[in-house]
Order: structure tokens, then sequence, then C-alpha cells
């Protein structure tokens, strides 16, 4: 009898370990998604971010192409270009 209740309080104290054990991994997964859910929204402000730059950059690179920069000066002879084309093509549909 007494071995019985000694297997009942190994199991019982295994048990234990394991319930606490599980609550430890619950809140650290938790922590762990609420630091994934942040770094998301940093990632997210980075990349809004980069792409303000971006823009900038572009309109960096045309500004200086019309003020004579011969580095930009193809470039920027393609977008007048294309912007021509698209001028013209509403013309068209407006005259039709």
């Amino acid at each position: 009898m007494s071995q019985l209740s000694e297997i009942v309080d190994s199991l019982e104290n295994r048990i234990s370990k394991l319930l606490h054990r599980y609550e430890k991994l619950k809140q650290n997964q938790s922590q762990l998604e609420e630091e994934m859910l942040q770094l998301q929204a940093k990632h997210q402000q980075a990349q809004q971010q980069i792409d303000v730059w971006k823009e900038k950059f572009e309109t960096l690179k045309l500004a200086n192409s019309m003020l004579g920069s011969d580095q930009y000066k193809r470039d920027t002879k393609l977008k007048i270009n294309a912007l021509v084309r698209e001028i013209d093509q509403c013309i068209i549909q407006l005259s039709e």
C-alpha cells in the first residue's frame, strides 16, 4: 500500500512540475507574440519610411536633371516622353 502511495505522490509531483512548465511556456509564448507584433509594427514603419525616402530621392533626381545635371538627363527625358504619351492618349480619348 505504501508503494502505491509513493507512486501516486510521485505522479502528483510530476504532474505539478509539468503544469508549472506548461504555464511558464504559455507566458513565454505570450511574450514572444507581443514582441513579434511590436517588431512587425516597427518593420512596417521602417518600410513606409523607406518608401518616403525613395520618393524623395526620385524627386531629387528629377530636380537635378532639370537643373542641368547630365547624370540623370536620360531618365528625365524618358519620364517626360512617357508623360507626353499619356497626355496624347488623354487628348485622343477626349476628342472621341
